[in-house]
């Protein structure tokens, strides 16, 4: 494949689902990793599967030439009576990640969501919005993680997410606004983006000087609409199969490879298909995505 200006991994999420545990259930890490190796990539998030053991995490990744950009880290900012074991956890998890020489941390605030906040109880159907205090609260955790992060050579990423209260562009904007830009850093995500109601494209452009991290996802937008109109929870939209690898689905990704093209960006991006891998297998879904990538980069950079 054609190089480019930045770092393109994958996702063991295309493999193993973390939000649907179902989803990959029988498939091991050395599977995992063997395909991404076999695909040429050089970088993976860490994924539920994998080993925990520093040591032998190790090994395994260095014995196929991957590298551990980064692992998902879930907060609860947005009540200040969690954060003291908030900011306490997630310096563990930044001690781990610098250990492993990774460069930033995935992290999304849970509050509200019905699906992570363990506050929530099975028979709630609605994600609780933040309100004002939630807000500051949250932009107030952040920074500090932030700082943490900082303190171990690592850059906190927001994650903005589905089924979680930074969802849409408004409240992208609203986060981007209210936290330091010095320590609290965008996570890029495509399909997310538009599912939450943005155009990823918009979204790419006004925030860019804080994206230091991106997942390439892309949407199916007929069983979006499906969901939409059956007013199902996120976890279920998973189920359905609203999410694949870019190529796959309804998002025109050759602006956004303009434009990451244009202005040098110089991170990691990690392909996403976020889909049942029995019935999507993963390997050859990344393998037509990295087909597709490739068809976008202009000409003369081949």
């Amino acid at each position: 494949m054609t190089e480019l200006p930045f770092k393109l991994g994958v996702h063991p999420i295309n493999w193993v689902g973390e939000d649907v545990k179902e989803h990959g259930a029988d498939t091991t890490y050395e599977q995992i990793l063997d395909d991404i190796a076999a695909l040429g990539l050089a970088g993976t998030e860490m994924g539920r599967k994998y080993p925990t053991g520093i040591p032998i995490l190790k090994e395994e990744l260095a014995k196929r030439g991957i590298q551990l950009v980064s692992q998902w880290k879930s907060v609860l900012f947005s009540d200040p009576a969690y954060r003291d074991e908030e900011l306490a956890a997630y310096r563990k998890h930044a001690q781990f990640l610098q250990e492993m020489g990774s460069t930033v941390i995935s992290t999304a605030e849970v509050g509200g969501s019905l699906h992570f906040d363990p506050r929530r109880t099975p028979n709630e159907k609605e994600v609780l919005r933040l309100d004002e205090a939630g807000w500051q609260s949250l932009a107030e955790g952040l920074n500090l993680a932030g700082a943490i992060a900082q303190e171990y050579g690592l850059k906190l990423t927001y994650h903005h997410h589905g089924g979680t209260v930074v969802e849409s562009p408004e409240e992208i904007d609203k986060l981007m606004a209210m936290t330091d830009p010095a320590l609290v850093h965008l996570l890029f995500d495509t399909g997310h983006a538009y599912y939450g109601g943005a155009d990823p494209l918009t979204v790419l452009r006004k925030h860019y000087n804080r994206i230091a991290y991106i997942h390439l996802k892309d949407i199916r937008q007929a069983v979006l609409d499906e969901a939409r109109a059956e007013q199902v929870d996120f976890v279920t939209c998973i189920r359905k199969g609203v999410f694949t690898v870019p190529g796959d689905g309804c998002l025109d990704f050759e602006p956004i490879f303009k434009e990451l093209l244009e202005r040098k960006y110089e991170g990691w991006a990690m392909l996403e298909g976020e889909q049942d891998p029995a019935t999507h297998p993963p390997y050859e879904y990344a393998k037509n995505a990295l087909s597709y990538i490739q068809s976008l980069i202009p000409q003369e950079r081949r």
